[in-house]
């Protein structure tokens, strides 16, 4: 019995040893398969593909190609291209050349390689797929198509790299009859509630002239965008207006310092059409140039259909001056294009901004719950925060304060985060997704992960759900903590 123990042992080992044999592919290159495993919801594979100092011919290329199949379904995984000289330099001509259409459908290989040149190379080849049944049944072939021209070239070999998906450990999440426990972010006070508004004129003047008259042309819809803005900050009891600043921007023909006399003198004639209107101390206001206008020309041109548009984007973004630039845009097609921009885009770029800064007082937890139904915008994140938390946790009211939140702060990750955290509360996955893709890894918050564990587990992804948990642990979460006892049952081989 002994005996017989020992040679089944010898033959397991061998078989698992198998896996791991090299197999050559044309010239010199080999393969050997590290892994092939379903974890979670995932089947992993790992090749190392040792590309050798072998030579590929000029014109050819040699495409590597992992092929999943059971017999019946198969999936070619991403493949390496180890191109020869001449066929390198085609490519990177494709991919320099490809419209936009081509870029938004082309399927890019795991790696493109030079096959040329004495240096070995290895390259550790790792994809991760959603695991399918019927890949339990499942061998890894590879496919060396020395021509580069598909599975049906007579110069394609194939081999089997390895024949079986190994299923390691995996980490059982089992719902208890509790919910999953959640940690809000409590963010910083702001002594300052500094904010700050802006809006865009864009103000007609009679030709080389700095002059406002309110009822030429357009302005009486300009300057009413401005009063609106003004009226809105100055009629606000809480506000302390700051600062109010006017910048003239000019659109590119002609000389900058004509422009820059200009646009400072129609930012000034703004200031003055501002001054007798509003009873705010003259050193608020502040104008300025704010330069020629060629971030909106290059809007207007992207946004238009018009003949050279892409050479003229070109010249805008790449040129090396303004003047340069002027100069190549007046050179393309004898002056016609820069002719069109003259007469239908440049008097959309003599534009005037102003931009009003203000303070808002502090309020406190009764205020702020009062002041949240009218003007949530005088709030900061910790006053919203501390309303929130006045509402029972895990309610309706509770929940859409956090909701409020984030439209005031829709780009603060601790609001988005926080409303994500207000959403699990309620099972919403969808919207707790949403809100967590804004928070980017630049905030490593213990909470944010195990937010992301909560949602893991609510869809379903135990295995992940457990890493989260873990890592906020380990960073002292006590949330994180009680969810890996609760929800963390058993480990199932």
């Amino acid at each position: 019995m002994k005996k017989l123990l020992i040679t089944l042992t010898a033959f397991l080992i061998a078989l698992s040893l198998h896996a791991q044999e090299w197999v050559l592919c044309e010239g010199g290159v080999k393969i050997k398969a590290v892994e092939m495993s379903k974890k979670g919801n995932d089947l992993v594979v790992k090749l190392i593909i040792n590309i050798g100092n072998a030579p590929v011919e000029s014109r050819q290329s040699l495409d590597i190609i992992p092929v999943l199949t059971d017999g019946t379904l198969s999936r070619d995984l991403p493949e390496v291209s180890i191109k020869g000289r001449r066929s390198y330099k085609e490519y990177v001509r494709y991919l320099a050349l490809m419209g936009e259409k081509q870029r938004a459908n082309y399927v890019a290989p795991y790696t493109v390689e030079k096959g040329y040149g004495r240096q070995e190379r290895t390259l550790n080849y790792s994809y991760t797929m959603p695991f399918k049944e019927w890949m339990s049944d499942a061998r890894l072939d590879i496919v060396c198509d020395l021509c580069g021209c598909g599975s049906s070239s007579p110069q394609t070999a194939v081999e089997q790299l390895i024949g079986q998906v190994s299923r390691e450990k995996e980490v059982v999440l089992v719902p208890s009859q509790g919910s999953p426990h959640l940690a809000f972010i409590k963010p910083e006070i702001d002594e300052t509630k500094r904010r700050d508004v802006k809006t865009e004129a864009s103000l007609d003047f009679m030709v080389n002239q700095a002059d406002i008259y309110p009822d030429y042309m357009n302005n009486p819809a300009e300057l009413r965008k401005i009063r609106e803005m003004i009226d809105e900050v100055k009629n606000n009891p809480y506000i302390t207006v700051e600062r109010i600043e006017i910048t003239g921007y000019a659109s590119p023909e002609g000389t900058l310092e004509n422009n820059k006399r200009l646009s400072e003198e129609r930012a000034k004639s703004l200031q003055d059409y501002l001054v007798i209107r509003y009873d705010f101390v003259k050193n608020l206001y502040h104008a300025g140039f704010g330069g020629e206008n060629w971030t909106g020309l290059e809007k207007l041109v992207s946004e238009s259909d018009m003949e050279y548009k892409k050479e003229v984007l070109d010249i805008i973004r790449s040129s090396e001056s303004d003047a340069v630039r002027k100069k190549e845009l007046m050179d393309l097609d004898a002056g016609r294009p820069y002719r069109y921009m003259v007469t239908n885009m440049f008097p959309k770029l003599r534009v005037a901004t102003c931009r009003v800064t203000y303070s808002i007082r502090q309020f406190d937890v009764s205020e702020a719950k009062e002041m949240i139904k009218s003007r949530p915008q005088n709030l900061s994140l910790n006053e919203i925060y501390l309303v929130a938390n006045t509402y029972p946790y895990g309610s309706e009211e509770f929940a859409d304060v956090f909701e409020t939140a984030v439209r005031m702060f829709p780009e603060d990750e601790t609001a988005n985060l926080n409303a994500a955290i207000a959403a699990l509360t309620r099972n919403d996955i969808v919207l707790a997704e949403r809100y967590l893709a804004k928070v980017k890894s630049t905030l490593p918050a213990p909470e944010y992960n195990n937010a992301m564990g909560v949602l893991e587990l609510l869809k379903g992804n135990y295995e992940r759900a457990g890493a989260c948990f873990s890592a906020a642990e380990k960073a002292g979460l006590e949330e994180a903590s009680r969810n890996l006892k609760e929800f963390i049952q058993k480990i199932k081989e």
